[in-house]
């Protein structure tokens, strides 16, 4: 199973994770509790029930760079474009905006 921790600017949000049924992402209860930024994203609105797809969550997917950018990390890394988990957890620490996500080993 791979998995990152999500962060809205400094606060642990929640966890993505892909394993045999797609991928998954839940909001960390202390979040929940106090959720000082919002939600992740419009489409992933607060909640403790886990969002579960069987292909990457659009949110998530659209944060991995595309193009030039996406081609560069793919030969630099040695990345298969098509394990998109393995594109969020490498390329996806700093990228646009105020989320991070961050390998949970």
């Amino acid at each position: 199973m791979k998995k990152g921790l999500v962060y809205k600017k400094d606060k642990l949000a929640g966890i993505i994770w892909e394993d045999e049924n797609g991928y998954s992402f839940q909001y960390n209860e202390n979040y929940l509790q106090n959720p000082i930024y919002g939600s992740v994203s419009k489409t992933l609105p607060l909640r403790g029930e886990v969002f579960i797809d069987q292909s990457m969550l659009p949110f998530f997917d659209g944060l991995i760079p595309e193009g030039w950018l996406l081609k560069i990390a793919i030969d630099n890394w040695k990345l298969n474009p098509r394990d998109r988990m393995s594109l969020l957890l490498t390329l996806c620490k700093d990228c646009v905006g105020d989320i991070s996500i961050i390998i949970d080993k």
